[in-house]
């Protein structure tokens, strides 16, 4: 995202946890990093009157929120309420985009899922986000803040050391092919480059109404279909698959965006899942795979 910014002529400053070197963040676009907590006062110190501030910062897994949940409310709830006190005390011309999740929708009775769809999140992480959201809607309203939110689905692509594909390549070097679910859970997944142009979009597009849009491809895949593509393209022949039927606590078994308020917006979704995963693939066998202590 922040390389996407930066070829657009944009300064982008980071700040968050992370011990990067100089010569990684600046290959990520950012022409300065500040290893710190998103506080009132580290924004005071770091933040300057940017633009935009992209808050990106928070709880990134449904597991951790639901064993650590004041913890995820603090990472997640807490450090928005800091980035929109910072705004409207000492940067009130700053638009906030703030990068929410499908996890706010819960087990979405209509499939596509509409951003006017009943938002009834089934953990602690979707719960957050959720508040997160409210928290932002309501400093728009209330102080002039001009703001987005972007409700990510599953978001993927190289670099990511987490979630299903990075798992996943693990199992496969390791001749695993057991996984959790039935293999017949329905994600929408979004290329990180799509992710990022839609991000540019809302800050474009943030105003004191604060739109909400989704951010997905609007085409669901199930669970197998993408690992059976994953295999060949990584292994160069289809694993036998299995699955556990066990099923995550806080995961739902379908998601598919409803894509046409974000088209609005001028954006469309351009990278082919298939595409994607294959050049995820590549990555992992190029080297990513041998260095798990890669700042992510």
């Amino acid at each position: 995202m922040a390389y996407l910014f930066a070829k657009k002529g944009f300064e982008v400053v980071g700040i968050g946890h992370g011990q990067w070197t100089e010569k990684d963040w600046a290959a990520s676009g950012l022409s300065d990093w500040h290893c710190a907590d998103v506080t009132l006062e580290f924004l005071q110190r770091y933040g300057g009157k940017p633009h935009a501030i992209l808050h990106c910062a928070g709880s990134g897994s449904v597991g951790f929120s639901i064993h650590n949940p004041l913890e995820d409310f603090q990472r997640t709830v807490a450090t928005t309420e800091h980035v929109l006190e910072y705004v409207r005390l000492f940067s009130p011309a700053t638009r906030v985009v703030y990068p929410s999740s499908a996890s706010v929708y819960g087990s979405a009775e209509v499939l596509p899922i509409h951003e006017d769809c009943r938002a009834a999140p089934i953990s602690q992480y979707g719960v957050h986000k959720l508040m997160a959201e409210q928290a932002v809607a309501s400093f728009s309203r209330q102080f002039g803040i001009s703001a987005s939110i972007v409700r990510l689905f599953s978001v993927y692509g190289c670099g990511l050391r987490k979630q299903l594909l990075w798992d996943a390549c693990r199992k496969f070097a390791a001749d695993d092919a057991v996984f959790m679910g039935t293999g017949d859970e329905v994600r929408d997944w979004l290329h990180v480059e799509d992710a990022a142009k839609l991000m540019h979009a809302a800050t474009q597009h943030a105003s004191q109404d604060c739109p909400t849009v989704n951010g997905g491809s609007g085409e669901g895949i199930t669970v197998r279909r993408l690992l059976q593509h994953l295999s060949v393209a990584l292994l160069q022949r289809q694993v036998d698959l299995a699955f556990s039927g066990l099923q995550r606590t806080g995961d739902p078994d379908r998601y598919i965006a409803d894509v046409t308020r974000a088209k609005g917006w001028g954006w469309h979704p351009q990278r082919q899942w298939q595409d994607g995963v294959t050049e995820y693939a590549a990555w992992w066998r190029q080297g990513a795979g041998k260095r798990e202590d890669a700042t992510p």
